[in-house]
């Protein structure tokens, strides 16, 4: 069938570019998901996309596309110990100058009596990934082959090839183009569990502009999320410094964390970002050797709080 007729309308430029309604955008988003363009094609898409910038309506329909087609993870609540919520952690965009605490935060959301699902994909190798990270600590993934089945209070990550082989695809892009596109941004903003408790997403954003489209986005497909600058790009708050966070729930956005203002915070984290270092770190926190940084901290308790301003009556998550 082909996109030859939306690359018109979004391939004109800075200045020309038109952009597409949500409808619009969800049927070029299922074309390309179903597989029904050509390498050029697709090739075209994330350069004009990547040169006019996504609107919300057309990441809201972008998203109903990827969830028609997504291999959604079940959560399974049982058991004495029953999760409060599920908390979804895209992981992305790895570390190339600080450690990667993405799954520190993961650990301690844990403990904080919450199921964890960390997902992402590789797409450049010159950062350290969670997924690096999972296996230096050892601790479980789920695996192609195995259900997608997310059991009560578990803390997992999940390759997003088992969510959607065709989304990878497109990330995988960046690879060949040498650029993101718009890929990167929607993986930050799925859901992908389906259960009877609620779930939160974190997502984050590494430039300001981005938080008022992102934070659109949200309240335009009814999530529950915490919103941040993250550290190089993950949903993580800077051990260095506490950022703002925004909570969406009931399409309403409300201030959770007030920005720390001043001077970075003194913490020793380590000189190294490689996989084993960076393990160990996480292991001498959870232990107690080293104390939680404040940030990451206030970001759990952040957590907690959106939680409580979930409704009654929109506590369920859609099954």
């Amino acid at each position: 069938m082909g996109i030859s007729q939306y690359i018109k309308e979004i391939g004109r430029g800075k200045e020309g570019a038109r952009s597409l309604n949500s409808d619009q955008a969800e049927n070029l988003m299922g074309l390309i998901l179903d597989e029904q363009v050509s390498e050029l094609e697709l090739g075209a898409f994330c350069l004009a996309m990547r040169i006019k910038g996504e609107t919300p309506a057309e990441m809201a329909g972008f998203l109903r596309a990827i969830e028609t087609r997504l291999h959604f993870v079940q959560h399974l609540n049982s058991g004495a110990t029953k999760a409060q919520a599920v908390v979804v952690i895209p992981s992305y965009n790895g570390a190339r100058k600080l450690p990667l605490l993405t799954p520190l935060l993961a650990a301690l959301l844990g403990q904080a009596g919450f199921s964890v699902l960390v997902h992402g994909h590789p797409s450049e190798d010159q950062r350290v990934t969670s997924k690096a990270l999972f296996e230096a600590l050892d601790w479980p993934q789920m695996n192609l082959g195995q259900s997608n089945v997310l059991e009560d209070t578990a803390i997992r990550f999940l390759d997003t090839q088992m969510l959607s082989p065709a989304l990878t695809h497109l990330l995988s892009l960046r690879r060949i183009i040498g650029l993101r596109n718009s890929a990167h941004s929607l993986v930050k903003l799925i859901n992908p569990v389906r259960a009877n408790i609620p779930v939160i997403l974190l997502s984050s954003f590494t430039h300001p502009e981005y938080a008022i489209s992102m934070g659109e986005t949200l309240r335009l497909t009814g999530q529950h999320a915490l919103l941040l600058r993250g550290t190089e790009g993950e949903p993580v708050a800077d051990p260095r410094r506490t950022p703002k966070m925004l909570g969406i729930t009931n399409a309403q956005e409300v201030l959770l964390q007030e920005a720390t203002v001043g001077s970075v915070l003194s913490i020793e984290l380590p000189s190294q970002i490689d996989p084993q270092t960076t393990a160990q770190f996480i292991k001498d926190v959870l232990s107690g050797k080293e104390p939680i940084p404040d940030p990451i901290q206030k970001q759990v308790q952040a957590v907690k709080a959106l939680l409580d301003l979930i409704e009654p009556a929109n506590r369920r998550s859609i099954p």
